[in-house]
Parts: C-alpha cells; structure tokens; sequence
C-alpha cells in the first residue's frame, strides 16, 4: 500500500502525439499482484481520451480484484492542476494564480468543483492539487501553481478550491481526494531555482506558510506531498519535526503523506543525508513519510521489508501508513466500487462548464495601465497583432497542459481561439495585420512588423513567456528577454498607440516596455 509506481513502470508503448500508449499486461498484473502497489499515477507522456482512460482504469481494477488476496482497490493520482489537465478536451481553467487574481472565492470553487467532476468524469480520483505554499519567490517557475503571496487569500481561495472538489454536487460526498502541496516551504527558494533549499525561522513558518495547510486540513484534504527540497538544512523527506511532530500530532492530520517523484531515493543521491537507499527509505518512513512515489521500481517495497524484518522500522509505523492510505480509499467508497462512472461523461467539457471558464479568465485579467482610455479598442480601428504570444494556445495555459511541459502546440484543441484569432473574430475583415516580430528571445521580423504598425492606428504587442513548469522554468533574473524589450521599444518609436498584453507565469520586469499605453496582465488565463 505504501508504494506508488508511475503508468510508465507498466507500459509497453509510450503514448506521443504521432502514437497511442500501450499498457504492459504482465508488468501490470506483477506490480499489482506481486507488489501489492497502492496507487499509480501519471501519463506517458501525454492525455488519453476519456474511452482509453477507463480502458486503463478498468483494466487495473479487473487485475487488482481478479489477482489479489485482499482486492484492495488501487488509487490513481493526476496532476489536474486547472482543470482535468491529462483528459483531451477538458475544460482547463486560469491557473492557480490567475485565478487568485479574481479574488473570487466563488470562483475558486468553480474550478475545484469542475476539475473534481471532469477526472471522475475520467475515472480517476485522486487530485494533487492545489499549491497551498505561498508565492514569495517571483523568480520560482512554479509561481503560477499558487495562490500568490499573501496568506490570507492563499487560505480563502484555495479553501474554496477544496470545497469545491470535496462537495460537488454530482459525485457522492468523499469521492474525490485532494492533495496539499508541496508540504511546507518548496515555494520559498533562497536561489528562486526549483528544488533548492529554503531557509526560514519556525516563527516565519508558522506565520506565513504553515497557516494555508492548516486551511486545508480544515477543508477536508485529506492527502499531503512533501516539499522537494530542504528548510533550513534538513530534507523535506526526512523531517520529522513537520510531518509528524507539526502535521499529524499538532494539526491532527488524518489522511497521508506521499513523497514527490523519485524524492526518497535523493534524500542518498542529492541530499547526501542516507548513506544508502535502504537508509533514505528508513528515514523517510520513520520521519512520516507513508507513501513513496518511487516511482519506476518495487525497491521501496523491498527496503522497507527488509527494514521490517530487521526491526528498523517497527510494525506499528508501517500499521500507521497503510490505516491512512486504507481509510482515505475506503472514505473515497473505492471498497464499494473503484470502477470508472461512464454516466458522468456527459458532465465533461460542458457548454456549461465552457461558460464559467470563460468568465473565470474574464475576471482574471488585470489592467495596469490604460493612458489616455486606449482601452477598449473601437472595431473600426486598424490593429496589428504581434509578439511571440499572440498566436499560441500553449502559452496561455502554461505546464500541466495535455503534457508535462504544456508545449506541445500541435496537440491544443484547434476551436480555442489563440488572441490573434480572437481579436479577428471580433473586428472588421481587413482590419487586423499579424507579423510575429520576435519570438520569447530572439528577433525574427521586427522591421516588417514595424512597416505595417505605421498603417495601424494601434499595435496589441503579446509579450511574455513560453511554457514551463518546475526546473525547465529556472531563470535568473526576472527582466523580461532583451529581444522582446528591443522590440518594443521598436514599435514605440513607430509614433502609434501601443498595447502590451503579458502573457506569463510569474511577474517580470518591464523596463522600457512599461512605457506602453496600455498594460493588459493575463499570467495564465487558460483555454478560453
């Protein structure tokens, strides 16, 4: 029960845009009836269709009960992190700091409760979401992930996220498991890169960080990922002071721990703390650690037999783990029926559900400048749209988004409408121009784009960043690219009305792009 392997440990055929998945029946049916695991999570290495999804799922459950002694159903974990985000077609929302930036706690739960019913929808129920970490470090490429700074709305909108998975009204109350993450700090960076350490004083803790977990416990979350990194020296995976001292006597935490990916095995490989990965292990269980996701192999399963046998981790901590992972499963009703729910199919990607996410990303654009009422644009005018975010889906939805890294344009559902396709649906046919101009970091066709913006009365220049999430996102200063700057600057000098939209993960440094006369802020605002 303490082991989590990912799809990819009982897969033949990575599933690719140009190649559909394959399930390895053998490694599937040893994992579950030789190793007994308790959960699997992931894709390889992109989102399956609803049909295939309980392909999987059920093939999984038919093993688990066909093969096993005790017919302990196995939970499956998704990263839905705005919306549904491994199911092709679902409703994907603003992420997480987009739709802090609404400061709408009905809105919050508009997304959990619509994320909750599209991956049941999808058969899976368990969710690790949302970041209740607070977002103090602008350079962190998992900034968006969070509800922003402030711990206050932190609490209020990622509470309302939880209500609205935990008490959607069409799934039976329980079903669907959320999980708190990265527990506690991983969003504090001293460098800004992912995965390094943080440093804070207990008082900085209980003041700022500890307060929106506390929230979330209160909200009914009844599972916790640790934090990747380290507080203060001490590895998140080996701290017994937060997972078991603060967490689970302190906070009186029911549900369980799980590791992050692989995170286990670095408390030897990285973080130099284990002199082995049979000593990592023993630490990470005896710290409070009750789920690992290995994520590849059987090894943690056979460390921790073997530490069992050796009496280095008693019986009683081991009873602990598995009573937590059994009554979170059972609380869920997986004993009764584990099966995926065809009947919600009709639930996923709704006109409805279409409907809110258009309003959620209306609410969580923000206006920074607006000199002389540029905006709105009269449709009579002549726009040229440019910059190397104005005509990608991807970039509006950002990491987590049909894949990993979300930057698989060729995947994104072509009826969503990229800013340039908007606005030419909204104006005059004639009256838009496009020329890309840069892209995140070079200059492609600036002087052509600065031509047709002295025939335009005003340029929407689409700035920003190209998709990422954790260390593929590390950057080093937080000034926007010198070639999107040069850019602007470029345009500016062409005598027209100049309209900047960002388009963006975290905050970035403008310099002389703030001289726009207009400043339209979107961070991630999703598919619609």
């Amino acid at each position: 029960q303490m082991t989590q392997i990912t799809l990819q440990a009982i897969s033949k055929v990575q599933g690719t845009k140009d190649q559909k998945h394959v399930l390895d029946d053998a490694k599937l049916e040893e994992a579950v009836a030789k190793y007994h695991v308790g959960s699997i999570l992931n894709v390889f290495d992109v989102a399956h269709d609803i049909p295939y999804w309980h392909e999987i799922l059920t093939k999984i459950h038919t093993v688990t009960a066909e093969k096993t002694k005790l017919k302990i159903p196995v939970i499956y974990g998704i990263d839905a992190i705005h919306g549904a985000t491994y199911t092709k077609g679902a409703t994907l929302f603003p992420q997480s700091l987009g739709t802090a930036s609404t400061w709408n706690r009905e809105m919050a739960k508009t997304v959990g409760d619509v994320t909750a019913l599209e991956a049941a929808a999808s058969g899976i129920h368990w969710n690790f979401n949302p970041v209740m970490d607070l977002g103090r470090q602008l350079l962190w490429p998992r900034l968006w992930e969070t509800y922003g700074e402030d711990v206050y709305l932190a609490q209020q909108l990622g509470g309302a996220y939880l209500d609205g998975s935990h008490h959607n009204p069409v799934l039976p109350p329980g079903s669907f498991v959320t999980c708190l993450k990265h527990y506690i700090g991983y969003s504090f960076p001293f460098n800004g890169l992912d995965r390094t350490p943080a440093y804070m004083s207990e008082r900085t803790l209980r003041e700022y960080f500890l307060p929106p977990f506390e929230a979330g416990i209160k909200a009914g979350a009844k599972t916790v990922m640790v934090n990747s990194g380290e507080i203060d020296g001490v590895p998140g995976h080996a701290n017994y002071h937060l997972l078991t001292e603060i967490l689970k006597d302190e906070l009186k935490f029911d549900g369980f721990v799980v590791s992050d990916w692989e995170d286990i095995k670095r408390l030897h490989t990285r973080d130099k703390v284990a002199d082995s990965p049979k000593e990592a292990v023993r630490l990470a269980v005896m710290a409070g650690v009750d789920m690992s996701m290995v994520p590849y192999d059987f090894t943690f399963y056979e460390y921790v037999v073997e530490l069992a046998k050796e009496g280095k981790i008693p019986m009683s901590r081991i009873d602990d783990a598995v009573r937590r992972i059994l009554r979170v499963k059972m609380n869920a009703g997986m004993f009764e029926n584990a099966m995926p729910d065809k009947n919600l199919q009709k639930y996923f990607a709704s006109d409805e559900n279409r409907k809110k996410n258009l309003e959620a990303a209306t609410e969580s654009y923000i206006l920074l400048k607006n000199n002389n009422n540029v905006l709105p644009i009269a449709k009579d005018k002549k726009v040229l749209v440019t910059g190397p975010a104005a005509n990608l889906l991807s970039v509006l939805n950002g990491g987590w988004t049909i894949t990993w890294q979300g930057n698989e344009e060729s995947l994104y559902p072509a009826e969503k409408n990229t800013i340039l396709e908007a606005i030419t649906a909204k104006l005059p046919k004639g009256n838009v121009q496009y020329v890309e101009g840069c892209t995140f970091d070079k200059e492609t066709n600036s002087a052509e784009a600065v031509k047709k913006a002295k025939s335009s009365d005003v340029v929407i220049l689409c700035l920003g960043e190209p998709t990422y999430t954790e260390t593929p996102g590390n950057i080093y200063d937080l000034t926007l690219p010198d070639a999107q700057i040069e850019y602007a600057k470029k345009l500016m000098a062409a005598g027209k009305k100049v309209v900047v939209v960002l388009i963006q993960g975290r905050p970035r440094v403008l310099n002389s792009v703030a001289d726009a006369d207009g400043i339209l802020l979107g961070f991630l605002p999703g598919m619609e």
